[in-house]
């Protein structure tokens, strides 16, 4: 049996590089880039922030639906190849993610999750495609929603294995540890000092492949491919890419 019997994901600056509201921005930008900032550094709850992006941005549906290949473009290294060695050894990968859920439901299809395996924020359009709004009531667009995210999976007919490993790199991912068992810190793409001081395990490869290795613990997978990147995971962990506090 697999040391973790659920990873779940955050996506922006985790499983892609991609900040996929940041890059909806374009003339609001800078504003939207330094809001994102405070709230995943801790400096200001997300609900007071979320909305507000969200009305200086207006996102029809085409720039919605056009992140989704920038998503996939911007996957992290050896990302897709973690989802799926984690899945072929029973494990169940989720993704929740204060994104929007249009794009960031393509991305988890394009991993091979099924749609109930991914949270994210639903945004609404009209007629035309404008933008109309979203679903405020989303745990995922306020402080300590990825844990009650988590809860809510745990206390579903489907259930979510446990032990849960959480990967993530924001303050928002941060606030779930209560609800999981091991949070790991990923800071391959961005490093935010508050998150990386207060998380037990970080990960600061380039790769995402120390996550299977943690996951799996001693279970070497037989399958090549997904040897060989175990393998991978456990020469970063021990060159010094993932710290234990």
């Amino acid at each position: 049996m697999p040391v973790y019997r659920s990873v779940v994901f955050d996506c922006d600056s985790t499983l892609s590089a991609l900040e996929g509201i940041e890059e909806l921005a374009v003339e609001h930008r800078r504003e939207v880039e330094s809001l994102t900032d405070a709230a995943m550094r801790g400096e200001v709850v997300l609900d007071e922030v979320y909305g507000r992006r969200l009305e200086l941005i207006r996102p029809d549906r085409d720039a919605v639906a056009g992140l989704v290949p920038r998503y996939i473009e911007g996957l992290v290294a050896d990302a897709a190849e973690t989802v799926a060695a984690l899945a072929a050894a029973g494990v169940d990968v989720r993704v929740v993610s204060g994104g929007l859920l249009p794009a960031v439901l393509r991305l988890g299809r394009h991993l091979g999750l099924p749609d109930e395996a991914v949270a994210a924020v639903d945004v609404m359009f009209d007629d035309l495609g404008e933008f109309a709004g979203y679903d405020a009531s989303s745990p995922a667009a306020r402080a300590g929603g990825k844990a009650e995210v988590i809860r809510r999976w745990k206390q579903s007919p489907a259930g979510l294995g446990e032990p849960v490993m959480f990967v993530g790199d924001g303050a928002t991912d941060l606030e779930a540890r209560p609800a999981v068992d091991l949070f790991v810190a990923y800071a391959g793409v961005i490093a935010r000092p508050q998150v990386v001081e207060a998380a037990p395990v970080v990960i600061r490869s380039p790769s995402l492949a120390p996550v299977l290795t943690l996951a799996l613990g001693p279970d070497r997978p037989e399958h090549e491919p997904h040897a060989r990147l175990y393998d991978l995971g456990r020469s970063l962990i021990s060159e010094g890419w993932v710290e234990w506090k």
